[in-house]
């Protein structure tokens, strides 16, 4: 694989990443209850500010470390089997995605487990400083893993095949394109605008990003089967 379609492997899967919502939703709880508790708009800025960049920091050291794991237990050539088991998680998450993201009541609750949104909920609330709202924002990265680890492992296993220096620039890559959703939200509620307002537009559109998701991850898996698994069977015949 070149690099060029080794980098677009990685923006597609940053992209199918940056359409799963826990942290959005973390971040809009995180300036509605400081908005409640009649913080000022420096303070509000300050924590959002603090998530995001723990969200960035948490996405880095998760794609990191899977690259590392991958890399000391397959080396640098992935076979054909991991290429395959990979896809088959992208597949199998992408139709989880499809039938089970969204829990079927009004809003937008996330199908994650309850003890674990009524915890972030509650440290949402709670949340009163930067380093708080720090760690609020690694947290959030890890409770969706059970989603985002599919298009992580996929770039990982990509990651490993580059140069170094290209290895940091699919990392950057992936970890802007990831948060990009996050990072408008952040910009909007930093220029004022109503958590109504983009709470009501996300769960207008909750059923299109719910499908965009799901579907993204089983074109991903289905490109990735045939460039790397049958064109490589093909290859060596």
């Amino acid at each position: 694989m070149d690099v060029a379609s080794s980098l677009a492997i990685i923006t597609l899967a940053a992209l199918i990443h940056s359409s799963f919502q826990l942290s959005v939703s973390v971040l809009t709880l995180l300036s509605g209850h400081s908005i409640i508790a009649k913080h000022s708009q420096a303070k509000v800025a300050r924590l959002t500010t603090s998530f995001v960049i723990g969200v960035g920091v948490m996405t880095i050291l998760l794609l990191s470390f899977v690259s590392i794991v991958l890399l000391d237990t397959m080396g640098s050539k992935t076979s054909d089997i991991a290429w395959s088991m990979a896809c088959g998680l992208l597949f199998g998450v992408g139709i989880a995605v499809w039938l089970f993201y969204y829990r079927r009541e009004k809003g937008t609750v996330l199908w994650i487990p309850r003890p674990i949104a009524s915890y972030l909920n509650n440290r949402a609330k709670a949340t009163k400083d930067s380093s708080e709202s720090f760690g609020l924002g690694l947290t959030s990265v890890i409770s969706e893993l059970i989603f985002i680890i599919a298009p992580i492992i996929i770039s990982a296993l990509v990651l490993v095949q580059l140069d170094a220096g290209w290895q940091l620039v699919g990392i950057g890559i992936y970890a802007v394109v990831s948060m990009l959703p996050l990072v408008i939200v952040w910009v909007l509620i930093g220029s004022g605008h109503k958590l109504s307002d983009i709470q009501k537009w996300r769960e207008t559109n909750k059923y299109f990003m719910q499908f965009v998701a799901g579907s993204g991850l089983l074109i991903l898996g289905f490109y990735t089967y045939v460039t790397e698994v049958i064109g490589s069977t093909i290859g060596g015949i």
